[in-house]
C-alpha cells in the first residue's frame, strides 16, 4: 500500500501525483512488462513479485536481470531469484500504467521505488521508434535519517543471443553519450536477419546499458559471480573481463552497474539507467532489408541515444504522465475500473509485437507485427485486423503502415489470386507469404482466407481514411481495393468453405459472422468511393451491401440470436464484425440484431467469458472485447468484460495477455503476446469525438 511517506516523496522528486495512481488493489496481471520496446527488446515478470523469478523474454525464455540494493551495509535484492542474494526487499506495490511499470519496495529503513519507463508517445514518432527503455530508481528515508544506498543492476548475454551456446562479445563506447557511459554487449558471429521463426530471441546487433557519469557510478561486463562480490563489499570490479568471445553460459557475464544514491534525512536521491537495443537491420522485405525508422528519424543509434537521454529525467517520467492519466481516464469512463486495468497492460503489449521501420524507399514508417505463438508469420491480415483499432486510435499512419506491405506484396509476381494476401513472410523475413505453401513453395488455394483477408483490408483502409481524414493512401492502392471489393461483392454473402480468422476451427461453410465482414466491407468500400468523389461506384456498392444485410438478417434468424452458420439452426457464435456497422458509421444492419446478440451473449456466457460458438469452450480475448463493443448500455459492455477480467487476474499460465483461452478454468489454450491485442481498444473508436481526439495527436511523418 502506498504510504504517507510515498506520497511525500511524489513531491519531493516532481512526480505529480496522478502518476502514482494505483490499479485495484486485487489486480494481478498475468505478467508484467518491464522492457517492452519490439518483439526482441521485450522482457516481461512472469510472477507477483519482481524478485520471484528471472525476468524473462515473452516467449518465457530467461533474459536475466538481478537487482539490488544495499542500505548501510546491508544488502536486499529487489529483482531476480534468491540466487541474485538471500535476502528480499519487501515488495509493496506494483502498478503497471500504459507506458510505465513501477515497483515499491522497503529495504530496511529506505524506501525503493523502481520505475521501468518506455516513453511510447503516439505524439512523437521518433521517440515512439526508439529502442530505448528508462530504468528509474528513487529511493527515501522512512525514519527521517540519512542512510548510505548503493544500487546494483545487471543483464546477461542472454539479452543477445537465441542458444545459450552461442559465443557473445562486449565493448565500451569510446566516450560518453549525453553524460551517459554505455556498455554493449552482442553475438561473436552477428548473423544479421538469418533467423525466421516464432519461438527465437534475436542473436544479432548490440545491447547497450547506460549510467549517468556524473556521481559515484561505475559499469563492468563481469562474471555473475560478480554478484556475491557486490553482497560482501558494496562494490564491483574496475575493469571488463577479458576473456571473450565465449559462449553465454560460460560464467554467465553479465553487464554489471553501481550507483551511489545516498540518501539525506530530509530529501530523497534518484538516478535513471538507459537499456537500449541496435538492431541494425530490422526486418527484410522482398529481398531488400529495412533500417528501424528511429534512424531516419534521429539519423542513427547513437544521435538517437543523445537525443532521448538529453531530455531531462523528469521530463521523460513527467512527459508520459498525462497520457497515462488521460487514457487511463477515458478508459474508466468507457468500461469502469476493469476495463482501465484491461488498457493499462495491454498499450505496451501492442507496441512491443511489431516494429517500426522505414519503407523500401525510405519515405514512410510502416509497421510489422509478428504473430507470436502461433505460426511466427508477419504482417498477418487476420493479425492486423483485430489490431487495427489500436492504430486507428494512436496512429492513422502505422495503420497504413501495416497494410502497405500486405498491397505492395499483392502487386508482386508471388501473389497470383484475385483476393488480398495472409501474410508476407515468417518474421523477420518478409520474402513471400508462408501461410498455405505446398512442399514445393505452391501456395494452396484451399489454405487460403479470400473473404477473410479481402474483409480485413478493405474494412482497415477505411478505418484509417475516417481515423485521418485523408484519402491519399486508399488512392494509392485503389486498383486492389476495387478488386476486392468485386470479389466480396460476388462471394461474401454465403461463403464457401473456407478458414477464417479463427483458423484453429477449421474450414467452415455459411459462415454467418465472415459474411457480416464481407457486408460491412462492401458498406465501407462505398464510404470510401464517396470520399474519393465516386457516386455511381458508391451508390452501386452502398444498394449491394443494403440489400445483403437485408438477406443476411433473414438467413441467419434463430429465434433469440444468430447462427453460427446459416444452414445450421440450433448453432451461435460471436457476431464480432458486426462492430464496424456503428464504428464507421455504415448504416448497413438493424440495431436490433445487436442488441438480440447481446442480450444472448449475457445469458450463455461462462465464468471467465463469452465462448468463441457453440462448438468449444474456448473464446478470444480481442473479439470478446469487440462482441462487449457493440452493447448499448455501459452496465451491459462491464457485465462482458468482467469475466475477461477475471481470466487475466486468475488465470493460473503466466504469460503476455493471451488472446485465446478455455471460459470455464481461465487455462490458456494458446497464443501469448500478439498484436491482436490490440482490439482491445476498440471501444475508444465508438464515440468519434473520442477517436478523433486521440487520432488528431498522433505524429503525422
Amino acid at each position: 500500500m502506498r504510504s504517507a511517506v510515498s506520497v511525500l516523496l511524489m513531491g519531493i522528486l516532481g512526480v505529480p501525483a496522478f502518476c502514482a495512481q494505483s490499479q485495484t488493489d486485487s489486480f494481478r496481471p498475468p505478467a508484467v512488462p518491464l522492457v517492452t520496446v519490439d518483439p526482441y527488446m521485450s522482457v516481461w515478470s512472469f510472477s507477483d513479485n519482481l524478485y520471484d523469478s528471472w525476468p524473462v523474454h515473452w516467449t518465457g525464455q530467461v533474459h536475466a536481470m538481478a537487482g539490488m540494493i544495499r542500505v548501510d551495509g546491508k544488502t536486499y535484492r529487489f529483482m531476480g531469484p534468491d540466487v541474485v542474494c538471500p535476502t528480499a526487499a519487501k515488495q509493496t506495490q506494483l502498478t503497471v500504467q500504459p507506458t510505465a511499470t513501477t515497483y515499491l519496495f522497503e529495504a530496511g529503513p529506505v524506501q525503493l521505488r523502481l520505475h521501468f519507463v518506455t516513453p511510447m508517445l503516439p505524439s512523437d514518432l521518433a521517440m515512439l521508434s526508439a529502442p530505448v527503455t528508462f530504468v528509474w530508481f528513487q529511493v527515501n528515508a522512512m525514519d527521517d535519517q540519512p542512510h548510505k544506498v548503493t544500487i546494483y543492476f545487471d543483464a546477461s548475454g542472454e539479452w543477445v543471443i537465441n542458444d545459450a551456446k552461442q559465443e557473445i562479445v562486449w565493448q565500451r563506447m569510446p566516450k560518453p553519450v549525453a553524460g551517459t557511459q554505455f556498455v554493449s554487449m552482442g553475438s561473436a558471429q552477428q548473423p544479421v536477419l538469418e533467423k525466421a521463426g516464432d519461438n527465437l530471441r534475436i542473436d544479432w546487433g548490440y545491447f547497450y546499458v547506460g549510467v549517468p557519469t556524473e556521481g559515484d557510478n561505475r559499469i563492468v561486463v563481469a562474471p555473475h559471480g560478480v554478484r556475491e562480490q557486490f553482497i560482501r563489499t558494496g562494490s564491483i570490479p574496475e575493469t571488463d573481463d577479458a576473456r571473450m568471445p565465449r559462449p553465454a553460459n560460460d560464467d554467465w557475464p553479465v553487464i554489471a552497474a553501481v550507483m551511489n544514491l545516498d540518501v539525506p534525512a530530509d530529501r530523497g536521491n534518484s538516478c535513471m539507467m538507459t537499456l537500449a537495443y541496435d538492431d541494425l537491420f530490422s526486418i527484410e522485405f522482398l529481398g531488400q532489408k529495412l533500417r528501424p525508422w528511429y534512424y531516419k528519424a534521429f539519423g542513427g543509434f547513437v544521435p538517437m541515444l543523445e537525443q532521448c537521454i538529453k531530455k531531462n529525467p523528469q521530463e521523460v517520467f513527467m512527459n508520459r504522465c498525462p497520457f497515462d492519466y488521460n487514457l487511463l481516464a477515458d478508459a474508466r469512463k468507457i468500461g469502469g475500473k476493469e476495463y482501465a486495468d484491461l488498457v493499462a497492460i495491454s498499450y505496451r503489449h501492442v507496441w512491443a509485437s511489431g516494429k517500426i521501420v522505414m519503407s523500401p524507399d525510405g519515405s514512410e514508417p510502416w509497421f510489422f507485427h509478428k504473430e507470436c505463438f502461433s505460426n511466427g508469420c508477419m504482417a498477418t491480415v487476420d493479425v492486423s485486423y483485430p489490431a487495427a483499432p489500436f492504430f486507428a486510435l494512436f496512429s492513422p499512419a502505422l495503420l497504413n503502415g501495416m497494410c502497405a506491405p500486405i498491397f505492395e506484396y499483392a502487386r508482386s509476381e508471388d501473389w497470383t489470386f484475385d483476393f488480398a494476401p495472409h501474410d508476407v513472410g515468417t518474421y523477420p523475413k518478409g520474402n513471400g507469404q508462408s501461410y498455405g505453401r505446398n512442399r514445393e513453395g505452391k501456395l494452396r488455394f484451399e489454405s487460403q482466407m479470400p473473404v477473410e483477408e479481402c474483409g480485413n483490408m478493405i474494412l482497415m483502409t477505411a478505418a484509417g481514411v475516417k481515423a485521418s481524414g485523408n484519402t491519399d493512401f486508399a488512392k494509392r492502392y485503389w486498383d486492389l481495393l476495387s478488386r476486392w471489393a468485386g470479389y466480396l461483392k460476388e462471394k461474401g454473402l454465403d461463403p464457401e468453405n473456407q478458414l477464417c480468422t479463427d483458423d484453429f476451427t477449421g474450414h467452415l461453410a455459411h459462415n454467418v459472422n465472415l459474411s457480416l465482414k464481407a457486408i460491412n466491407a462492401i458498406g465501407a468500400y462505398a464510404m470510401l468511393c464517396e470520399k474519393m468523389d465516386k457516386p455511381q461506384e458508391a451508390r452501386q456498392y452502398r444498394a449491394a451491401a443494403k440489400e445483403m444485410a437485408r438477406q443476411w438478417q433473414k438467413m441467419a434468424d434463430d429465434g433469440d440470436h444468430y447462427r453460427l452458420a446459416f444452414d445450421k439452426p440450433g448453432t451461435w457464435s460471436m457476431k464480432y464484425n458486426l462492430v464496424w456497422d456503428e464504428i464507421l458509421g455504415l448504416d448497413m444492419f438493424d440495431p436490433q440484431i445487436a442488441r438480440t446478440e447481446i442480450a444472448y451473449y449475457l445469458k450463455i456466457q461462462n465464468a471467465y467469458g463469452l465462448p468463441l460458438d457453440n462448438r468449444a469452450d474456448f473464446t478470444k480475448s480481442d473479439w470478446l472485447v469487440w462482441c462487449a463493443t457493440m452493447a448499448e448500455k455501459k452496465s451491459d459492455f462491464e457485465a462482458l468484460i468482467h469475466p475477461l477480467y477475471r481470466f487475466v487476474n486468475e488465470s493460473p499460465d503466466r504469460m503476455p495477455f493471451s488472446d485465446w483461452y478455455f471460459t470455464s478454468t481461465a487455462k490458456v489454450r494458446g497464443f501469448r503476446a500478439r498484436p491482436v491485442i490490440g482490439g482491445i481498444f476498440i471501444p475508444f473508436l465508438k464515440d468519434d469525438k473520442t477517436w478523433k481526439s486521440y487520432a488528431e495527436k498522433a505524429d503525422q511523418p
